[in-house]
């Protein structure tokens, strides 16, 4: 991936451990038919990313947490 990861982040649950990665947004380009992509937290697994979340710079790390549990009970835990 070409864009830049801005913010890493490791995360405990249910007695596992994830890695949380935030990459920068890229605009979109209508030329190219292209969508802007906003700044997203990825799980990161084995080679793969997930999408999980548009990262918020000044989002609070206890709310991200709870998001990033919320996301895990939903997808990896279900």
């Amino acid at each position: 991936m070409s864009r830049l990861a801005v913010q890493q982040h490791h995360f405990h649950h249910r007695g596992r451990a994830f890695h949380f990665v935030a990459y920068d947004g890229l605009p979109g380009n209508a030329a190219q038919g292209k969508e802007a992509i906003p700044p997203t937290w990825y799980l990161m697994s084995a080679g793969k990313r997930w999408e999980v979340m548009p990262e918020v710079s000044a989002q609070p790390e206890g709310e991200r947490d709870s998001k990033f549990a919320h996301w895990l009970d939903q997808n990896v835990f279900g």
